[in-house]
């Protein structure tokens, strides 16, 4: 007999937004025991989902009709609401007694708002970002942070925890982006003053390789830094980047903007904004953001 829900067993999950993570986290979900029904806009994209076993929706209301939890990743918050609260939106098709998570990385006033519609429809929505990225999803060390009812949270947790193995309620409805918004800050500065680092060693005589090697060797060595740095060697930047500037810097914008409005000073965040402007300007956006380090290098005299 199925149980629903409970104890880490099968769970009918809906997926919305099937790009880098999706493509991560889908068969996390399948190897879970799950049953899993996918929507993306391209449907392209669910193509290798769908020969893993995934399942296929015409529109987010279908899926939210066929599953118990749906999770949604998406762009932007513009995004979210279009999937959500669309006319063929999850909204209009999740039961009362399902819940639906958004773990895409969106303002917290946008995340509330989003969820007021759900709460004021008598249905559950959670804001649920993950940290983390493609490497740390396929190595199983993902983290799943979650805003709003607690009991929806628990009753999800056999999905959550299919994902990443390490699940916290952060406290009421959009503080789990807010904190998320905050875990990407600092994740941000660290990559760029990682950057600014090796090129302080470079430029006095260190080799670019031995100086990553000791800094990751040393106590400044932290996880995000032990797969990102060693992009910065020759030859070393993904074609495919794990988030390339543009995508880091929506979050970086709204670290910046959610400062403003809570009255927050973030001098670190401005600056390293700044070095992904001149990324941009240098028309290197395109690669991963640990690309910066080759801004310092330029400034510092070196365009080989």
């Amino acid at each position: 007999m199925r149980r629903k829900l409970l104890g880490g067993d099968d769970v009918r999950v809906g997926f919305i937004g099937l790009g880098a993570m999706g493509q991560e986290i889908v068969p996390r979900l399948l190897a879970g025991g799950h049953e899993v029904v996918g929507w993306n806009r391209s449907r392209d994209k669910a193509e290798p989902l769908i020969a893993l076993g995934m399942g296929w929706a015409d529109n987010p209301k279908a899926l939210a009709e066929a599953s118990e939890v749906v999770l949604s990743i998406v762009t932007d918050a513009k995004a979210v609401e279009a999937v959500a609260l669309g006319e063929n939106g999850v909204l209009a098709g999740l039961s009362p007694d399902a819940v639906y998570a958004d773990m895409s990385t969106i303002a917290p006033d946008a995340s509330r708002r989003i969820s007021d519609a759900f709460r004021a429809a008598g249905k559950i929505m959670l804001d649920a970002p993950l940290s983390g990225s493609p490497v740390t999803l396929r190595q199983g060390l993902a983290s799943i942070m979650v805003g709003g009812d607690k009991a929806a949270m628990e009753k999800a947790a056999p999905v959550f925890l299919s994902i990443g193995p390490k699940l916290t309620h952060i406290g009421d409805s959009g503080l789990a982006v807010q904190m998320k918004i905050a875990i990407n800050l600092c994740l941000m500065v660290e990559v760029i003053v990682f950057g600014e680092a090796i090129a302080l060693a470079e430029k006095g005589g260190v080799k670019r390789e031995v100086a990553v090697d000791a800094m990751l060797k040393s106590v400044a060595a932290s996880p995000v830094l032990g797969y990102r740095g060693p992009f910065i060697l020759d030859g070393n930047m993904p074609d495919v980047p794990l988030a390339d500037v543009t995508l880091q810097q929506k979050d970086m914008i709204l670290a910046l903007d959610l400062a403003r409005k809570q009255g927050s000073v973030v001098p670190l965040a401005a600056a390293a904004n700044e070095m992904m402007n001149a990324c941009r300007g240098l028309g290197i956006d395109h690669r991963d953001f640990v690309t910066a380090f080759d801004v310092y290098r330029r400034l510092g005299g070196d365009n080989s």
